[in-house]
């Protein structure tokens, strides 16, 4: 089966929703766009599909209303615009779906969220019984109080994250752009990509930064496409403008296969989402074991530790180059590992003898 043939069958997607493709600087929401989307995505959930909504626009929603001339740049206007945006949004998604006797839910999310196990699982339940209950959930990235992610980021990780969060069978990307070129189509002659089968089809590919009132552009929205296809769920990336064809399985826009087999949902945590409290020194061997064959990490090829960590924490594991080549869960505090380092797993007391990071909590990079 093909790869746009999965996403038309796809029993639980989730579908992203790009700024641009929701609102106007001079107007702020589109209630006619939502309508539209909402048209297309109620069509996919008649057609047996589970769908889980990703919007961006709480900022930019809020620009209108606050009077605004253009999308602020300092964070406090940023998060002010937000908490303004944010129940406009919501009222507008909850206007689009009521046509459809459909329920809607709002979950705010950051990337903190997904960094901490516990609320990781916790946002799994809550998605996993609005879905069960037959209401829609509308996710969106809590920007009142995040900091980094509106100053460098997009809702498009966030929609990728989800994506693996819900055990999803398909991610699509609906923004202002209708595809995937292999340079800025408004600049020249730039070649229409229609499917990124494996990271070798991206090799002249030159992706752009956002516009006027979204924040990701082509990067991000490239750099979630491979995220989501590596955890090993498939993505289309189509235009806003083209929703109930894209929805519907129709032939647009590019789609990008998913790894073969589908990375475990700790694993993926591990190394996506999860913060990190420290790093391990590794010697050549110990880069060698952890990359190629996939061994448990044993103190013996640790050359030095940095940072402040406990048993089960994150970290990121660097070959003598300082070039991260792994992260795993450590199994031991930081202030154990540098009386173990270097030495042989016989040479240590008896309840020191196991792995560093075991192979089942290691993934290479």
């Amino acid at each position: 089966m093909g790869t746009r043939e999965v996403i038309a069958t796809a029993r639980r997607v989730v579908v992203k929703i790009g700024s641009s493709a929701l609102t106007s600087l001079d107007g702020g929401l589109d209630g006619a766009r939502l309508g539209v989307l909402a048209e297309a995505i109620e069509a996919r959930m008649h057609a047996g599909s589970d769908v889980v909504v990703v919007s961006s626009g709480a900022v930019s929603a809020g620009i209108a209303p606050l009077g605004l001339g253009h999308r602020p740049r300092d964070l406090a206007t940023k998060q002010a615009a937000a908490a303004v945006g944010q129940l406009e949004l919501a009222g507008e998604w909850q206007r689009a779906f009521a046509r459809h006797d459909r329920t809607v839910a709002q979950v705010l999310l950051t990337a903190g969220d997904f960094a901490r196990r516990d609320a990781h699982r916790n946002a799994q339940r809550t998605l996993d019984r609005l879905r069960t209950l037959h209401a829609i959930a509308v996710v969106n990235e809590n920007d009142t109080v995040a900091t980094s992610e509106i100053k460098f980021g997009d809702n498009d990780r966030l929609a990728a994250l989800v994506a693996h969060l819900v055990s999803a069978d398909a991610l699509i990307l609906l923004s202002d752009v209708d595809g995937l070129y292999d340079s800025d189509p408004r600049k020249g002659d730039a070649r229409f990509i229609d499917e990124v089968r494996g990271p070798d089809d991206l090799d002249e590919v030159i992706a752009g930064t956002g516009g006027t009132l979204g924040t990701g552009g082509m990067a991000t929205k490239l750099s979630a496409a491979v995220l989501a296809a590596d955890g090993g769920v498939p993505v289309l990336l189509a235009a806003a403008s083209s929703a109930a064809e894209a929805l519907a399985g129709g032939t647009v826009g590019t789609v990008f296969a998913a790894r073969p087999q589908r990375m475990s949902a700790r694993r993926f945590w591990v190394r996506h989402a999860a913060d990190t409290s420290g790093a391990l020194h590794l010697d050549a061997g110990a880069v060698r074991a952890v990359s190629h064959r996939r061994s448990s990490l044993l103190a013996a090829g640790i050359t030095g530790v940095s940072g402040h960590f406990s048993e089960g924490d994150v970290v990121v594991l660097q070959g003598p180059d300082a070039v991260a080549v792994a992260r795993g869960v450590v199994s031991y505090d930081s202030s154990e590992l540098p009386h173990m380092i270097g030495h042989s797993t016989g040479e240590l007391p008896e309840d020191l003898r196991h792995a560093v990071v075991h192979a089942d909590d290691l993934v290479p990079l």
